[in-house]
């Protein structure tokens, strides 16, 4: 038996065809990336078959593998990239330069597959055109039968007129291709679907093409609606543009049902060359925005001319041009003749939840949640304010959210009084709307009365009731569920806890781990602890204007300190309850730093937490940042210049110092060696002035007398003569 699965084996080996080579150009952009990550994974041949074999396969799937079976073939990708700096995908075999050209085309005919995407490039089309016309044009070389597919736009139906006049509400099908007009900045795209189109036609037997034409994608990171996903996200606008009427009709497909798609053409090779690449959807632009708005964003849109679109700096004429298109289509071909299993058949807006998550996921957005506990004068809401500043994430302090809410509470209620006046001037308006706001400003008003009657009673305090229907309200928010927060000091109890972060309101069985939301429960807990003489010390060290105005005063800090001890000395705490959910708090015992600004902790606590998971920094940021290390740059320069200066003025000085002392100390020498060199002639003098000098001084009277010839032998013989030493 053995010898008979080794033999099985061994045939299997022999008999498994090589995989088949995808070229696919700009793996490194949106739409390449996508695509060729899913080629790379899918099973070759499995849109051939019926999804009752499928299903049947998937049943009978095990864990051990059959090691008779053959290997389950994959498409093995290659392509070039749009950017010559960009890492290489890890799901390409090989990537290529796109020119030479006589070097591309002999990869392009290594290649059983060749997809050439245009909808992102417009670049891109006449490399395309040259592909498609280079491959044909060695076209009796081929060994095999080569598949060349053009991903083209909706784009190049733009300008279409309706198919029924009279009806508008009929859609077009693949069918209507051929009626199809271009929108004016995407004549050169119809053109290169004509051209390919017919070099199809010439030799099918070696050589085939096709059309498929896509939707405006979406899904994954994002591709055309990218605008509005990152705007609301970031969550820095009250309301999401839309531009124009938003009445237009945008037709869409998510990026991983094209790919499906491609996959379908490329197996099933049918006789149409045309293929529409939409889901059923019919979504107008209004209906795409509010969605996205609603589901990630501040759930609002704002109606604003089509010329203002215009004045954006993140979106280009060509995605302007897109956003305007206004057609009814409908994916008769892919649903009447290929296997798909649909990602989001139904569109964008149906599947609103599944898109984000893939948006925030793959663009690593996923949102950082921080709770800070410790005593007071520990340091929590310093800390929590340099983690939201170092990690841009929301800080959430009790005292901070609930005059929030009622601010809020305040300006709805406001509202009503201008609502009803709009309502008498305007007449008969949208009458679900009406009633959805009016429901809402009841509501507000019913709860913002029972939160003042409730600190009334409370002595400004509010019950928990409120404390965690507020706080669950703020850590619902739209910028707390995408960016994240930290969460200063609350809650407080293991109760607080239990309310605050449960779901749904069905108690909980005993012994077993209670139930949380989610999506507001914290992901990283620090709890900061130090001795109560430290804490105590560093309050009464503390400046006096830092502890104006707070309850650091000395009776306050130590009733609140006690009542910290109380409530974290319990059987059951609030740290308690984390560990219940395996989120075990990380203790940082902040006396060991010694640092009363916490300029140790915060770095600390970053490293635990790691990087950022949001979109860095923006282009005014990086500008911003970039003129400030210029200025800070020229100020360091204009200071070492002045230390320079400096250093030089004082060297010259201490040289011109040293110049004069030294010259001092020359003529002081030269004082001191006269003062000795006359003290030691004075004996000399008196020895000439007695012994020589009078005998000397007459010889030479005696000569000026006579004036001799030789005056100097007469001198000479005068003194030797009259000298009183010689007898």
């Amino acid at each position: 038996v053995a010898g008979q699965r080794a033999a099985s084996r061994a045939a299997a080996m022999e008999e498994a065809p090589p995989s088949p080579r995808v070229f696919l150009n700009h793996l490194d952009s949106y739409c390449g990336r996508n695509i060729g990550e899913y080629l790379s994974t899918c099973s070759v041949g499995a849109t051939l078959e019926s999804p009752d074999e499928e299903e049947e396969g998937d049943e009978n799937y095990s864990v051990f593998e059959d090691p008779t079976a053959p290997k389950r073939q994959v498409y093995e990708i290659v392509g070039t990239l749009s950017k010559p700096e960009s890492t290489n995908p890890r799901f390409a075999k090989e990537t290529y330069a796109a020119s030479p050209q006589n070097e591309l085309l002999s990869h392009l005919l290594e290649c059983e597959i060749v997809l050439y995407n245009i909808t992102e490039d417009a670049s891109q089309i006449e490399e395309a055109t040259w592909a498609a016309s280079a491959l044909h044009a060695e076209i009796e070389t081929f060994a095999k039968r080569k598949l060349f597919i053009l991903i083209s736009t909706i784009m190049t139906w733009g300008n279409s007129k309706p198919p029924d006049p009279e009806n508008p509400e009929i859609a077009f099908n693949d069918d209507d291709f051929r009626k199809r007009k271009s929108h004016p900045s995407f004549t050169a795209y119809i053109n290169a679907e004509k051209h390919i189109a017919r070099l199809g036609k010439t030799n099918k037997k070696k050589f085939l093409t096709y059309i498929v034409t896509s939707g405006h994608q979406y899904g994954a990171e994002e591709g055309l609606f990218h605008y509005f996903f990152k705007m609301c996200w970031l969550g820095e606008t009250p309301a999401i543009p839309v531009f124009g009427d938003g009445k237009n009709i945008i037709p869409t497909i998510h990026i991983r049902d094209l790919a499906v798609v491609l996959q379908n053409v490329a197996e099933h090779k049918p006789d149409f060359q045309y293929v529409l690449a939409v889901d059923t959807s019919m979504h107008t632009l209004e209906e795409l925005v509010k969605g996205i708005s609603k589901n990630i964003g501040p759930g609002k849109i704002e109606k604003i001319p089509k010329e203002d679109a215009f004045l954006s700096k993140e979106l280009t004429q060509m995605q302007l041009d897109m956003l305007f298109v206004n057609l009814r289509m409908e994916p008769f071909y892919v649903k009447e003749n290929f296997n798909v299993k649909w990602v989001a058949e139904a569109g964008l807006i149906e599947n609103i939840a599944q898109v984000i998550m893939e948006y925030k996921q793959t663009r690593g957005l996923m949102p950082l949640k921080v709770f800070i506990h410790g005593p007071p004068g520990s340091g929590k809401s310093t800390i929590a304010k340099e983690l939201c500043k170092h990690y841009k994430l929301h800080y959430v302090w009790i005292n901070d959210v609930i005059s929030e809410k009622i601010a809020y509470l305040e300006k709805i209620v406001a509202k009503e009084a201008d609502r009803m006046e709009e309502k008498v001037e305007e007449g008969e308006g949208e009458e679900d709307n009406e009633q959805e706001e009016g429901e809402n400003i009841e509501a507000a008003k019913e709860l913002l009365d029972a939160i003042k009657e409730n600190m009334k009673q409370n002595k400004g305090n509010l019950d928990d009731e409120y404390l965690i229907k507020i706080m669950k309200d703020k850590l619902m928010s739209m910028p707390c569920r995408n960016q994240g927060y930290v969460l200063d000091g609350f809650p407080e109890t293991y109760k607080q806890a239990v309310d605050l972060f449960k779901e749904g309101e069905e108690e909980e069985a005993k012994g077993k781990m209670p139930k949380f939301n989610q999506i507001i429960i914290p992901e990283f807990i620090f709890s900061l602890t130090a001795s109560d003489e430290f804490l105590t010390n560093r309050i009464i060290n503390l400046p006096e204007m830092k502890v104006a105005g707070t309850h650091y005063t000395e009776d306050q800090f130590l009733q609140t300190l006690r009542r910290f001890r109380n409530l974290n000395t319990d059987d059951v705490t609030v740290l308690n309850y984390f560990d219940e959910l395996e989120i075990h708090p990380q203790f940082i015992d902040i006396a060991v730093y010694e640092d009363s600004e916490n300029s140790l902790t915060v770095p600390k606590i970053i490293k635990e937490i790691g990087e950022p998971r949001n979109y860095g920094l923006t282009e005014e940021e990086k500008e911003a940042l970039e003129r400030q290390a210029a200025e800070e740059r020229l100020v360091k320069e204009a200071q070492e210049k002045a230390e320079q200066e400096y250093k030089e003025a004082k060297e010259r000085e201490e040289r011109m110092a040293r110049w004069e002392e030294w010259n001092k100390q020359q003529e002081e020498v030269k004082k001191q060696e006269q003062e000795l060199l006359e003290a030691q002639s004075i004996p000399l003098r008196n020895y000439l002035m007695k012994n020589v000098m009078p005998t000397l001084m007459q010889g030479i009277n005696e000569c000026c007398r006579i004036r001799p010839d030789d005056p100097v032998n007469f001198l000479a013989e005068y003194i030797f003569k009259n000298s009183p030493d010689i007898d």
